[in-house]
């Protein structure tokens, strides 16, 4: 029932907020204290359904989640950079891009695979591998980047990823292996609660800039989507151009594509004074929301 209601119209959900933040700005940023806190209870939930095993599956396949995190680190950086040169935005929406382009896989890729008859065992295990690596990387990109637009305290944002990503994970998965009985009762029902906890962070920050978007928002969203659309684009033709397989490359594809928006957000709303910073990490969790259940719709209609 849960499921029915809140998960399978995830999308339907994250557009009803985007519409009504702008409608009525003042009922969705009072949230902006929990956003850190949020996010933190998904990565929770994503640790809970994750074992060593997980992990060790990447010696066994050290091909392809190479090259997976690589197009990772490489693509979604690197594109975000060309987006704020040829837009010519202003310093915070630069930043923006460029932190939600720093941010590691989202956890909505695994699902995403698997509608597209994609690799999900490589999914679960590109996006397990990406986010202990966005730990060290994500902020050293965002200072590297970001720091000719807008002041980088990267140690900051190195212990805020820590808090956010590296402990609940880190508990989650001790908690499977451990407290094994009491996470197979609570885990069916953290995808509903990271639905609410989405809807309710993309709502806030659009709040928050509503006048923005009402300006400037369709240049925003066009370079979000451009940049969605690069991560998929290049993310494929990378894999396949190592020689991976059909699927692989799709696997890789969904990755490199699908960011975790937000921890864009909750980094941006963190350590950055403009709340125009986090605006391209929330249309990005709308956009990637849309773009990767059509993605999977084609290429299920493709054969293999």
């Amino acid at each position: 029932m849960i499921e029915r209601i809140i998960v399978r119209p995830f999308v339907l959900w994250v557009l009803l907020f985007f519409i009504s933040a702008l409608l009525l700005p003042q009922g969705f940023t009072w949230f902006r204290n929990f956003i850190t806190p949020g996010l933190g209870v998904i990565m929770l939930g994503m640790g809970m359904t994750l074992t060593i095993e997980d992990f060790a599956r990447v010696f066994k396949r050290l091909h392809a989640v190479a090259i997976g995190v690589s197009a990772q680190f490489l693509i979604m950086p690197l594109a975000a950079l060309l987006l704020t040169r040829v837009f010519k935005f202003d310093a915070a929406i630069s930043a923006g891009i460029i932190i939600v382009g720093s941010c590691p896989g989202g956890t909505a890729s695994n699902v995403i695979a698997y509608l597209a008859e994609a690799d999900v065992a490589l999914s679960v295990t590109l996006t397990s591998a990406t986010t202990l690596l966005a730990v060290f990387l994500t902020p050293a990109f965002i200072w590297l980047l970001a720091g000719t637009y807008v002041h980088v305290d990267a140690l900051g944002l190195f212990i805020t990823i820590v808090e956010v990503i590296a402990g609940p994970v880190l508990l989650g998965i001790f908690l499977n292996r451990y407290a094994n009985v009491v996470t197979k009762r609570i885990v069916p029902y953290f995808p509903a609660v990271s639905v609410i906890m989405i809807v309710l962070i993309v709502a806030c920050i659009v709040g928050l800039n509503r006048t923005l978007i009402i300006e400037s928002g369709a240049l925003v969203i066009l370079a979000v989507a451009l940049h969605n659309l690069f991560g998929y684009t290049f993310g494929y033709w990378l894999a396949r151009g190592f020689h991976l397989t059909e699927k692989e490359c799709r696997t890789v594809a969904i990755e490199v594509g699908m960011q975790n928006s937000g921890l864009g957000v909750a980094l941006a709303v963190k350590h950055f004074s403009q709340a125009a910073v986090a605006l391209p990490s929330a249309i990005f969790s709308v956009w990637h929301n849309i773009s990767g259940p059509v993605l999977a719709g084609w290429w299920r209609r493709k054969k293999n």
